[in-house]
């Protein structure tokens, strides 16, 4: 019944009064009494704020303090007690006396445009209309919160402007010409923007488009901006660029040290301030068994990198010996295996200052206000840590630096692994290699005898070797080409084409077509 009465056809018109500077009510029309059911003798020389059943909106108040007209929804009271929401304009009317009276002019909504009032102001896109100038009329609550100003403040001003006019808003300076190309041509425009919301600690990416509104004879009269939060898209999208780079980046050579240095490049290229990797000494010397509970882990420092020449935040020099306590952040990384970031307060400086003083001096002087640690594993097995800090970028880390984080130190604990894996693998067939060598060469009259292992491919550095020969010339064959034996286990066949002859060889004897050569013994020393 309240709802058909406030949107009844006679309450449906525009109800008119009028007020003092005062605020008291002057002047009351028959549609007014028809909106409100309230006779003339009822509210005249009564504020009008007795007719409202809820307080105006800090704008209107800021509109009418400086004697300026305002449009805006309100809601009133009816004679019988209930609401009714109506859309009031309020104008000033300046008298030669310079008196300031109020004309009003308020009209019901009906529940179409109650329902569309609320869907702009609810919607949780940041929506602002412009008039043919480009001049802000209207703007919803998401607005307001992402300008960080309200709509009062924010109406009468360009698209391109702040709040207080004094200044385009970084990053849109392009706007206002994006936004008078729609005026002028009615074409929908997208436009690209970066503005930091306010209470933000770091700048968002805006997708903008500016689409024309048009009458019924389809002239443009003004323009809808809508700007959506691609944040998030576009983390993602750097994050697989950045994961692809370091998939041709990390593990470029079979180097332990040099992908651990091209770790924190990639690192400190993207999203880091500084980088270092520490990497277990018990896992580079080949020791892939945890250590006993209480024996605390010994790192080696293997590489860092800074945006500053030189890397003056590290205190610990590439190379030495270290540890960290265990229930230290990098402690409770390396046992849980989970990264972690946190910023550089108070305890985060004690649990440094109790692995290393220097730490604490350094975070002092660099002004160090964020670190983020991941664990380096790769095949069930803990490599290593890779640290990471901010002292020029003003954010702290968030959970996508971390997921980055933790997908580079991934690949990069993979390639390290392969690396010592090569290292030990390479190391433990050259040592088998040189046992097969005759330890004692006999002394001979004819020959000096030596002996050594000369692979036939440099890259593989396996496939011949150089044989002890008891006769006036010795031939040694070195495996031709690819078909050599690929490790020192094959040695029998290698042997195959060790020949030796004590018997002199012919001169065609001496190019042979395998591949092998031939070298006659100098003239023998009187011993």
């Amino acid at each position: 019944m309240d709802e058909h009465r406030a949107t009844s056809p006679m309450t449906r018109g525009a109800a008119v009064a009028e007020a003092d500077a005062k605020g008291l009510v002057t002047a009351w029309s028959d549609t007014a009494r028809s909106l409100l059911d309230f006779e003339s003798w009822d509210v005249l020389g009564r504020p009008v704020t007795e007719l409202l059943a809820e307080p105006l909106p800090p704008d209107a108040l800021h509109s009418l303090a400086e004697s300026d007209g305002w449009t805006g929804t309100v809601t009133v009271r009816h004679q019988d007690g209930h609401h009714v929401e109506v859309r009031l304009e309020a104008y000033p009317l300046r008298h030669s006396d310079n008196a300031v009276r109020w004309f009003l002019r308020a009209t019901a909504l009906e529940p179409t445009a109650r329902l569309q009032r609320w869907a702009l102001e609810q919607f949780p896109v940041p929506v602002a209309l412009f008039d043919q100038d480009g001049i802000v009329v209207s703007t919803n609550s998401a607005m307001e919160r992402v300008t960080g100003s309200p709509s009062w403040q924010l109406r009468g001003r360009r698209m391109d402007e702040s709040a207080d006019s004094l200044r385009r808003l970084p990053g849109f300076e392009g706007l206002g010409d994006a936004g008078q190309r729609v005026l002028r041509t009615g074409e929908t425009v997208p436009y690209e923007a970066w503005l930091q919301p306010d209470g933000e600690p770091r700048e968002h990416a805006w997708l903008v488009s500016l689409s024309p509104l048009k009458d019924s004879a389809d002239r443009v009269r003004g323009m809808c901006l809508a700007a959506m939060d691609s944040t998030d898209q576009l983390r993602a999208r750097r994050r697989l660029s950045v994961l692809n780079e370091s998939s041709v980046r990390l593990g470029s050579t079979l180097d332990v040290t040099r992908t651990a240095e091209e770790l924190t490049e990639v690192c400190t290229e993207h999203f880091a301030d500084f980088a270092l990797v520490d990497l277990l000494d018990s896992a580079l010397a080949g020791d892939e068994t945890a250590p006993p509970p209480a024996t605390a882990p010994v790192f080696r420092r293997t590489a860092c990198c800074s945006v500053l020449e030189g890397c003056p935040e590290v205190t610990i020099p590439v190379g030495a010996l270290h540890g960290y306590r265990e229930g230290s952040p990098q402690g409770r990384v390396l046992t849980d295996g989970r990264g972690m970031f946190h910023a550089v307060d108070d305890a985060g400086r004690r649990w440094w200052a109790a692995d290393s003083p220097d730490s604490v001096r350094s975070i002092d002087e660099h002004g160090i206000q964020a670190l983020l640690v991941v664990p380096l594993r790769a095949r069930g097995i803990t490599l290593g840590l890779a640290i990471l800090g901010r002292h020029r970028t003003p954010e702290p880390f968030d959970d996508d630096d971390l997921l980055l984080a933790k997908e580079l130190a991934a690949r990069a604990a993979v390639c390290v692994d392969n690396a010592r894996r090569y290292t030990q693998e390479r190391e433990t067939a050259l040592a088998f290699q040189r046992s097969l060598l005759p330890q004692h060469t006999p002394r001979q009259a004819a020959v000096e005898v030596a002996s050594r292992y000369w692979p036939t491919s440099s890259r593989a550095g396996l496939g011949g070797d150089w044989t002890r020969s008891s006769g006036a010339v010795a031939r040694s064959a070195l495996s031709p080409g690819s078909s050599a034996p690929a490790h020192a286990g094959d040695a029998s066949s290698t042997s195959k084409d060790v020949t030796s002859s004590a018997a002199p060889l012919g001169p065609s004897a001496l190019n042979s077509p395998r591949g092998t050569q031939c070298w006659r013994a100098p003239t023998a020393r009187a011993m």
